[in-house]
């Protein structure tokens, strides 16, 4: 509850902060648990500290997109670069058909470009008015890492 109920954190997220714990039970009971790539983000103590998951294009079995998410007091520490490669890499391990994995960070998010940019991926262009986020159509920097590309 303390990152999935913080607005600074959900800014960036299609969905809002959870106002209660239930809430984020039953999105956990709902999305996570039956997602097909999904893990924690722990720090040196287990305690989790965020998530990251892949989700494999639904018409393109070699490509798929990865999301992230931090808590707050845990920004600016590279925990979330180091999550994006460690994810990356047991990702093309995992599924050795994946050619192309691919992110978007909204145009104003310049701390998740960053975070992409030290992961290796590599920036591709905005597109415009590409995802709504509450209600706004949003334009998006999309990157791409390939399972051929060197790994930082």
């Amino acid at each position: 509850m303390t990152w999935a109920s913080d607005p600074r954190v959900t800014r960036f997220q299609r969905r809002g902060p959870y106002a209660t714990a239930s809430d984020a039970l039953r999105y956990i009971t709902e999305h996570i648990l039956p997602h097909p790539w999904y893990r924690a983000i722990c720090v040196d103590n287990g305690c989790p500290v965020g998530s990251i998951s892949v989700n494999p294009a639904p018409d393109d079995r070699c490509r798929a997109s990865v999301g992230y998410r931090l808590a707050y007091n845990c920004w600016g520490r590279g925990i979330a670069t180091a999550a994006l490669r460690e994810a990356a890499a047991r990702v093309f391990e995992e599924w050795p058909h994946l050619k192309r994995l691919e992110a978007v960070a909204d145009v104003e998010n310049p701390a998740s470009q960053r975070v992409l940019e030290k992961a290796g991926f590599q920036r591709e262009g905005v597109l415009r008015k590409y995802i709504m986020l509450k209600g706004e159509r949003r334009d998006m920097v999309m990157f791409s890492l390939l399972a051929t590309d060197p790994r930082t």
